[in-house]
């Protein structure tokens, strides 16, 4: 994929000084069937060099969808594209059990007992939880506070010399899905939990400082979490009947248990950190409201191309790299046979970016979703596949919804300068967005043309 090419006012590149991502294999074998890196291990490539590239470059230069290599000494199966997708989604096939290292996953779920690594009944019945969670009638309350904290933050930012829109936009996100989740913070607490989100996701796919702060600020949450579920379950603080919290503290099991503590605090956790994460969608509306402008009039005057336009901004901006499944059961594709237990990544920004699947796929062109229905398998930016019965978050309904809520505010309700600002995309950083964060000044809230700084 051209992913060195310039944009309007940002470029996406492959490392720190502007190279393109190029595949570093050192040579090819087969590996039952299909071909093999022969690299002693390519943990390296993935994190230092390559990041989202990291997939697809192999698959682009060995001409297939699937090969083997090794991350961490460990033999992992990586695949791609449409046909891909559909093998990974296949309902019973794959478990999140034990599919990323344990130094990756203890940042998205902290530990275990999460719904993302149970199976069978159990998996079913923690999924069908958080998908009641999602109801219509959830989802616009979830955008009504969004709302009321990002006037509230906006208001903020017009007394702040620069915003840097990824860090700031963590604060009225995490207002705002904490009181929808039951709890109601203080200002000073919600500062503190969008401190604690922001470092957990920076702290995916890094090595040094990055990690470092990040499972430190993970520990921090959890125990402010437990704490805080302790103080519910002995009735010295309320949630609201049939919130979030409530529901995650009340769920029995098949066996009528409740969720031990640690659990718990997990899967609370787990409704509230993706939300902040949001944060990173924001940064890359914002670049895209300004780098492509006729689009800005377009979602002014359309709730159509909004939706679009929102749609191009997942599948085009680079989010999640990959997700990591272990086989439940045996079968054979492209010539492998997937053995029970064998690790697999299935390559999420290179399917998004595949031109089989869509046209011109390095170009931003929210029109190619107007009159065009959202598929199990398009974009795969939160998984692929039925969100009961696969690997798909089931929270991507609320990603989609606060952020038709957000670049709704930002194009009919704010106004901003962008001043002089290092806006390329590292994408052998992961997780990345802009190299400045997306600084923003002179924010102002009223109705007014975007302005760019001269």
């Amino acid at each position: 994929m051209g992913n060195s090419a310039s944009r309007p006012l940002t470029q996406v590149t492959g490392g720190p000084a502007g190279r393109t991502c190029a595949s570093r294999t050192s040579g090819i074998t087969e590996y039952m069937g299909i071909p093999e890196d022969r690299s002693l291990d390519s943990t390296l490539a993935l994190l230092r060099a390559e990041g989202y590239c990291f997939i697809s470059n192999r698959c682009r230069r060995l001409g297939t969808d699937v090969f083997a290599t090794r991350l961490m000494l460990k033999r992992v199966i990586c695949m791609m594209g449409g046909e891909a997708a559909a093998q990974f989604c296949f309902p019973g096939r794959f478990t999140r059990r034990d599919a990323m290292p344990q130094a990756i996953l203890s940042f998205i779920r902290g530990g275990a007992g999460s719904v993302l690594t149970s199976d069978d009944e159990d998996h079913r019945r923690r999924k069908e939880m958080f998908l009641a969670m999602m109801s219509p009638e959830a989802l616009e309350r979830m955008s009504e506070l969004t709302t009321r904290h990002w006037r509230a933050a906006v208001r903020r930012w017009e007394r702040m010399d620069r915003v840097s829109l990824f860090s700031e936009a963590h604060i009225p996100l995490s207002a705002a899905i904490c009181e929808w989740s039951g709890l109601h913070l203080s200002e000073a607490e919600v500062r503190e939990r969008a401190e604690e989100f922001e470092a957990m996701v920076e702290g995916i796919g890094s090595l040094g400082v990055r990690s470092l702060r990040g499972h430190r600020m993970r520990l921090r949450s959890e125990l402010w979490m437990r704490q805080l579920i302790r103080a519910i379950r002995s009735g010295r603080r309320a949630v609201p009947a049939g919130s979030p919290a409530d529901r995650i503290l009340s769920f029995r099991d098949r066996k009528g248990r409740l969720m031990d503590l640690q659990s718990a605090a997990v899967e609370l956790l787990n409704v509230l950190r993706p939300a902040a994460a949001i944060a990173r969608y924001v940064a890359f509306a914002g670049l895209a409201l300004l780098g492509y402008p006729p689009w800005r009039a377009r979602v002014e005057a359309s709730d159509e191309d909004l939706e679009a336009f929102v749609n191009e901004v997942r599948r085009f901006y680079p989010f999640i790299p990959a997700l990591g499944g272990r086989v439940l059961t045996e079968f054979t594709w492209r010539n492998h046979h997937f053995r029970q237990g064998e690790w697999v990544l299935f390559d999420l920004y290179g399917t998004n970016h595949d031109p089989r699947l869509w046209e011109k796929p390095d170009e931003f062109r929210p029109e190619r979703f107007l009159n065009r229905q959202i598929a199990p398998l398009d974009p795969v930016s939160h998984g692929a596949g039925n969100r009961r019965f696969t690997h798909r978050c089931p929270g991507e309904w609320m990603t989609v919804d606060v952020m038709r809520t957000i670049v709704r505010l930002m194009v009919n309700e704010m106004s901003f300068s962008l001043p002089a600002q290092d806006l390329r995309i590292d994408l052998s950083r992961i997780p990345t967005l802009p190299n400045s964060g997306f600084v923003i000044t002179r924010v102002r809230q009223r109705v007014e043309p975007l302005r760019l700084a001269s």
